[in-house]
């Protein structure tokens, strides 16, 4: 599609501003024509060649979204140049050179985002699916983009979080590796036998069939408190998520809180005892009332 052609049939049915009028249409409907063909045929082909590398899908997103804005970046200039509106990239540079000043004030945030997205998707602090924690905040990751990452919390609700904020501070990935150690405190009392009591916890880890044998569970002693006496169990889980994760410890410490009833050993809570007497001074001079 030409311009001056269409511009003469227009001048031709006394269309005014014929000219600009030819060189939109050409514009929108080549912009139209080759972003179409690319996204159903570049996309495809960019979408295969990442699937035979064998790259997951916190690879292939990113990737796809570059590609889709190379296809609009050619559109655009397919389009300018089809339009007679001279050369893209002299006239983007001419835009750009005049707008990069305010543009860098604006987008300051933006492309701050942008490259801690860059930095997301090739340190791989974390994955698609995976169970993250940071700021307080914890959920599992939905989607990652170049700007923002989507988590879901526990709570069913949809966190979208500027990409920054998860590459300035810390993250606590625990379904990072393929093992996830846990730890909780039993607190006995003073009396209660502390060899027996370990013996109690070990039992019940060996007998859960989602805590594994190797690393085996342990109990070491971490506290002397003023009402009880604290053995804290450690215990490893495999292929750990955030839902195993409660499941798992729920019923683990269910089930040795159990076998300490049944076998007597107490698990004491904190209680304060308040003592103490008035003693009143300066009594000597009251006056007593007088009798009737």
């Amino acid at each position: 599609m030409q311009v001056q052609p269409l511009a003469d049939l227009l001048a031709g049915l006394g269309v005014p501003a014929a000219g600009s009028i030819a060189s939109a249409v050409v514009f929108v409907v080549v912009f139209v024509l080759v972003y179409i063909l690319g996204k159903a045929i570049v996309l495809p082909i960019v979408d295969r060649s990442l699937k035979s590398r064998d790259l997951d899908t916190h690879a292939r997103r990113p990737l796809k979204k570059v590609v889709s804005i190379g296809i609009v970046f050619v559109a655009i200039s397919v389009a300018f140049g089809m339009a007679e509106y001279g050369n893209f990239l002299q006239s983007l540079a001419t835009i750009a050179a005049a707008a990069t000043l305010a543009i860098g004030f604006a987008m300051q945030d933006v492309i701050s985002n942008f490259v801690a997205g860059v930095f997301i998707y090739t340190d791989k602090p974390f994955r698609i699916g995976d169970w993250i924690e940071w700021d307080g905040n914890s959920g599992v990751v939905e989607d990652i983009s170049l700007r923002v990452t989507r988590v879901r919390t526990f709570d069913n609700e949809l966190l979208t979080v500027p990409n920054s904020n998860l590459t300035d501070g810390v993250i606590k990935n625990p379904v990072a590796k393929e093992q996830l150690r846990l730890k909780f405190v039993f607190g006995i009392d003073y009396d209660d036998d502390i060899d027996e009591a370990t013996e109690i916890i070990l039992d019940e880890a060996r007998a859960h069939p989602e805590i594994m044998d190797d690393p085996e569970p342990s109990v070491r002693l971490v506290e002397l408190g003023d009402s009880s006496v604290g053995l804290q169990s450690r215990i490893w889980i495999k292929n750990p998520s955030r839902s195993d994760f409660v499941k798992t410890r729920a019923e683990y410490v269910k089930s040795v809180k159990q076998r300490f009833d049944a076998e007597d050993i107490n698990m004491p809570y904190p209680n304060r005892t308040i003592g103490g007497g008035l003693e009143m001074t300066g009594l000597d001079g009251v006056v007593e009332p007088a009798d009737d």
